[in-house]
C-alpha cells in the first residue's frame, strides 16, 4: 500500500507532466496555426461598381460532325469559328509596390498586351492598382503565368464562356434588320401621304440606329479585335514578420501558466465538491439508518 508521501509524489509528477504537455502543445500550435489574414482593399471584388464597356472575344477553329445512317458520325469539311470570352482574375499583395507596378507594366509591353482600364488609389503604405488587360489569345497562358510572379498571389481564376450562339444571333439579327431597312427604303419610292412618309422616315432612322449599335457589338468579334482579358489587382501590404523563438516561448509560457492555473483550480474545486457531496451522502445515510433503528 502506498504511503502518503508516495501518493503526494505521484500527484506532483502528474501535475508537472500536465504543465509540460500544455506548454509543448502551445508551442506546436504557434508554429502550425497561420491565422486569418484580413485583406483590406485587396479583398474587394475586382472593378466593383464599374461597368465594363469593352468586351474581349477570341476565335477558335472547330469542326462540325454530321450524323449518318446507322447512328455513327463522320467529320464534314465545314470549318467554323467558335467565339469565346476568356477571363483570368489575379489578385496579389505586394510589399514592394512601386517595383512590382513597374514590373507589371514591363510585362504588358513584353507580351504586346493592351491596358484597357487602369485605376490607382490609396496613399503610400496602402496603395492599390486595378487593371483590365487585353492579351492576344496565343499569349494568354504565358502572360497569365508570368503575372503570378508579381508580389504574393492571393487569388487566381480563369473563366471561359462560349459566345458562338450569341455571335450567330447578332449576325442573324443584322441580316433581318438589313432586309427590313431595304424593304422600308423601297416603300419610300411608292406614292403616299406626307404623314406616312414621316412615319416611314422615323422607322428607317430607328432601324439604322439599331444597326449601328449592332455593328459595334459585332465589331468586338472582328479578328483584328481578338483579345482575352486579364483582370489584375494588387494592393500594398507589409511583409509578414517572423516570430522569434524567444517570443514564442514567452507567449507559450504565459498561456500555459494562465490556463494551467484555471485547470488546476477547476480540478481542486471539483475534488472539494465531490468530497463534500460524499460526506453529505454518508451523513444522510447515517441519519436514515439511525432513524430506522429507533423505529
Amino acid at each position: 500500500m502506498l504511503t502518503v508521501r508516495q501518493k503526494f509524489r505521484r500527484l506532483a509528477v502528474a501535475f508537472i507532466a500536465l504543465f509540460i504537455a500544455m506548454f509543448l502543445f502551445r508551442i506546436l500550435y504557434g508554429y502550425t496555426y497561420k491565422g486569418v489574414e484580413y485583406e483590406e482593399s485587396g479583398s474587394r471584388e475586382f472593378l466593383s461598381g464599374i461597368e465594363r464597356e469593352r468586351k474581349n472575344y477570341a476565335s477558335e477553329k472547330t469542326k462540325d460532325y454530321n450524323p449518318v445512317k446507322g447512328g455513327t458520325a463522320a467529320p464534314s469539311n465545314i470549318t467554323n469559328n467558335q467565339k469565346y470570352e476568356k477571363v483570368a482574375s489575379v489578385r496579389a499583395k505586394s510589399s514592394h509596390f512601386t517595383e512590382d507596378e513597374k514590373l507589371l507594366h514591363s510585362m504588358v509591353k513584353q507580351f504586346d498586351a493592351i491596358v484597357q482600364y487602369q485605376q490607382e488609389s490609396g496613399n503610400k503604405g496602402s496603395r492599390e492598382i486595378q487593371m483590365l488587360i487585353g492579351v492576344l489569345p496565343e499569349k494568354f497562358d504565358s502572360f497569365y503565368h508570368a503575372v503570378q510572379g508579381i508580389g504574393t498571389i492571393r487569388h487566381t481564376a480563369i473563366t471561359k464562356t462560349d459566345k458562338t450562339n450569341e455571335y450567330r444571333k447578332l449576325n442573324a439579327k443584322k441580316i433581318s434588320l438589313e432586309q427590313s431597312l431595304a424593304s422600308l427604303n423601297e416603300l419610300k419610292k411608292k406614292p403616299g401621304e406626307i404623314k406616312e412618309f414621316i412615319d416611314l422616315d422615323t422607322r428607317i432612322s430607328e432601324v439604322e440606329t439599331e444597326l449601328q449599335g449592332l455593328g459595334v457589338e459585332l465589331g468586338n468579334f472582328d479578328s483584328e479585335n481578338e483579345f482575352c482579358t486579364v483582370q489584375f489587382s494588387m494592393y500594398e501590404g507589409s511583409a509578414a514578420k517572423t516570430i522569434g523563438i524567444v517570443t514564442r516561448l514567452k507567449v507559450a509560457l504565459d498561456w500555459t501558466i494562465k490556463y494551467y492555473a484555471v485547470l488546476v483550480a477547476s480540478i481542486f474545486v471539483a475534488a472539494a465538491a465531490s468530497w463534500i457531496l460524499l460526506k453529505v451522502s454518508i451523513l444522510v445515510a447515517t441519519l436514515v439508518a439511525a432513524a430506522k433503528k429507533e423505529a
